[in-house]
């Protein structure tokens, strides 16, 4: 199928669970800067890239031209300078040092960059995100930094061998979302829930996510080959 097919098919599942309201964020990682213009042109909402240097060469060639522009993957501090204005939405955000920098760098170029807080929702060890027993101190953090938004929450849960392993992460994490939703800081509102990838993406759009990341659904599988 064609990424245009796949777009389309994608958008006729979600919409089985919920007509409206879910963005659609195309994982464009190790695929060329013609292909995400495909994506785009197939009606995704946004693009989200993993890397750095990656981001940067596709910007430099128009990639994204006609679509927000996510960061979706680790934010090493040394990068914040490179990202910071140049994305709409940081969506791994797990630090106070992470908030300090990205608000030191937003308030240099006299903007505010919109970021979402990521969630380790398993505790797993060898990925990034703040345990879920952090989140109100880290929000409170926000709340000081001007050259910031808060505008949710984001999570990468584990992977699957069963079909539906994750709901009880999903259902966690929907249930965070609400409960520091009826809290009020300055800076943070809680308008994004992003999770859900190509494997298990109607299950967190069944438990609450209104925002997926589709990688390989989209694009078709990676190639990681030499």
């Amino acid at each position: 199928m064609s990424i245009k097919e796949n777009v389309a098919e994608i958008r006729r599942r979600i919409a089985e669970i919920r007509p409206e309201g879910v963005i659609l964020v195309a994982a464009s990682k190790m695929n060329d800067a013609q292909r995400v213009r495909e994506a785009i042109q197939a009606g995704v909402d946004a693009c989200g890239e993993n890397k750095v240097q990656e981001f940067l060469e596709k910007d430099a060639l128009a990639a994204y031209e006609g679509a927000p522009k996510h960061f979706i993957g680790h934010l090493q501090r040394n990068k914040v300078n490179k990202i910071v204005g140049k994305v709409d939405l940081i969506q791994s955000v797990d630090s106070e040092e992470l908030l300090r920098l990205i608000d030191r760098r937003a308030l240099s170029m006299g903007i505010v960059q919109d970021v979402l807080i990521e969630i380790s929702i398993a505790g797993e060890e060898q990925k990034s995100g703040i345990d879920p027993h952090s989140l109100p101190a880290l929000l409170s953090f926000a709340s000081c930094c001007k050259g910031l938004r808060v505008r949710g929450l984001m999570c990468v849960p584990p992977i699957q061998e069963n079909c539906g392993g994750n709901r009880p992460y999903f259902a966690q994490m929907k249930q965070l979302f609400v409960d520091n939703s009826e809290k009020k800081y300055d800076n943070v509102s809680m308008d994004f829930l992003s999770m859900g990838m190509t494997d298990d993406y109607l299950e967190a759009v069944s438990e609450g996510a209104n925002m997926v990341r589709i990688g390989s659904a989209i694009f078709g599988a990676r190639n990681y080959g030499g």
